[in-house]
């Protein structure tokens, strides 16, 4: 790293601006900080209080850290658009934002932009992921967060448990109106869907971690998505946390933008209580 580097990073440290070394991008906002790789799909590859990491750092193929894609799947089915979730982006620092930008998608013809900032007031990182279509036809289409953390610990957000789908599937407990799964290994592959409040938790060894975005109604998600989904892969190996906003119709050249705001936070270790859990959730909302 150059002196240059080391300045930018000094103040990373202090909060003024986000600090790079190669193409991973850094910011800070207060204990909190978050790393991003711009040429590896803006991917959110690290996510700390202080030096304790919450995001999975387990090299399954691709499937590490926080990445983006458009919703609904079937537009695209699998693997993920390269164009967003792998190559690399285009980045520009400026006004106190780290804004990177995707190429156009060949086969869905949209562009993503994620932006991110600290916010000192909270103590917390907000990324706005926006969405632009350069086709030449009205398209739809919703953003998608997907965050892949260890296979361990507790899963929460309000939502009743008896509304989560398939039923069943996950070991969903109701307590307080909120649904809470405690993780378990399978060799199969389970997800479901639900229709929470706004925000999706997660507590494990010592750090909640929680994310906020705009709530939906039943009726706005995509076609066979949900606001909320939690997808468990077999074996012990990594969850993702997944939250989704509104379907929206986009003109040539129109966008859509949607915020989710990360939180992260010291929390009482294993046995972890509800009751205590929740009441910190409700403190950072």
């Amino acid at each position: 790293m150059n002196i240059k580097a080391v300045f930018i990073c000094f103040l990373a440290f202090i909060g003024l601006q986000s600090c790079q070394t190669d193409a991973i991008y850094h910011l800070k906002s207060g204990p909190v900080s978050m790393s991003i790789d711009a040429e590896n799909g803006a991917r959110i590859i690290s996510f700390k209080y202080e030096d304790k990491e919450v995001l999975s750092q387990l090299k399954v193929g691709e499937s590490f850290g926080s990445t983006f894609w458009t919703s609904p799947q079937k537009d695209w089915n699998w693997p993920p658009v390269p164009e967003f979730d792998k190559l690399p982006y285009t980045v520009e620092q400026k006004d106190g934002l780290l804004i990177m930008k995707s190429e156009v998608s060949e086969q869905l013809k949209y562009r993503v932009i994620k932006t991110f900032s600290a916010e000192e007031s909270t103590q917390s990182i907000l990324v706005t992921y926006t969405i632009i279509n350069e086709s030449e036809e009205e398209q739809r289409v919703a953003p998608w967060e997907i965050s892949r953390v260890p296979n361990a610990g507790v899963i929460f957000f309000d939502a009743p448990a008896d509304g989560i789908t398939p039923a069943g599937l996950l070991d969903f407990q109701e307590e307080d109106g909120v649904s809470w799964y405690e993780a378990d290994v399978k060799e199969d592959n389970r997800k479901i869907n639900a229709d929470a409040k706004g925000w999706l938790a997660y507590a494990h060894d010592g750090l909640l971690l929680v994310k906020q975005f705009p709530d939906l109604n039943p009726s706005e998600p995509a076609p066979g998505e949900a606001e909320v989904q939690v997808y468990v892969n077999h074996g012990d190996t990594y969850i993702e946390l997944e939250s989704q906003g509104k379907y929206t119709p986009l003109q040539p050249g129109e966008q859509l933008s949607w915020t989710v705001r990360w939180m992260l936070k010291p929390c009482e270790k294993e046995p972890l209580s509800p009751q205590n859990l929740l009441s910190e959730v409700k403190k950072l909302l």
